[in-house]
């Protein structure tokens, strides 16, 4: 069973910038950020391949958010700029030993407990 831990979070102004991280236990392949606003559901926000050649975006970050990894650290990031009022959600960290970089949460095994973005106007 890997573990995935989350940080970075936090509150900010529009227009500011965030970086997440999350750390696994172990090898994971395809890593992934998805979110979710109060009374939404959880929705897809970036993924990224073991080799990092492979990278997929929701339409609404492309250009804003950026997802990298660090195999020898186990870790993936999210790098946020020019964040709106409309980012703000819980940002959770998945992970998958398949090697697919899906868009779908149910693709996903490894899930972290989640932080917090609040963008504030």
């Amino acid at each position: 069973q890997v573990q995935l831990v989350e940080s970075g979070g936090g509150l900010v102004q529009a227009g500011d910038s965030l970086r997440l991280s999350c750390a696994a236990s172990g090898r994971t392949n395809t890593m992934a950020w998805f979110r979710q606003a109060p009374g939404k559901e959880r929705e897809f926000v970036a993924t990224i391949s073991w080799s990092g050649a492979i990278t997929r975006y929701q339409d609404s970050v492309k250009g804003r958010f950026t997802i990298s990894r660090d195999n020898a650290k186990n870790t993936v990031y999210l790098q946020m700029i020019s964040l709106k009022p409309e980012d703000t959600a819980v940002y959770y960290c998945a992970g998958d030993r398949t090697n697919v970089a899906a868009t779908e949460s149910r693709s996903y095994t490894y899930w972290g407990q989640g932080t917090q973005v609040t963008v504030s106007s």
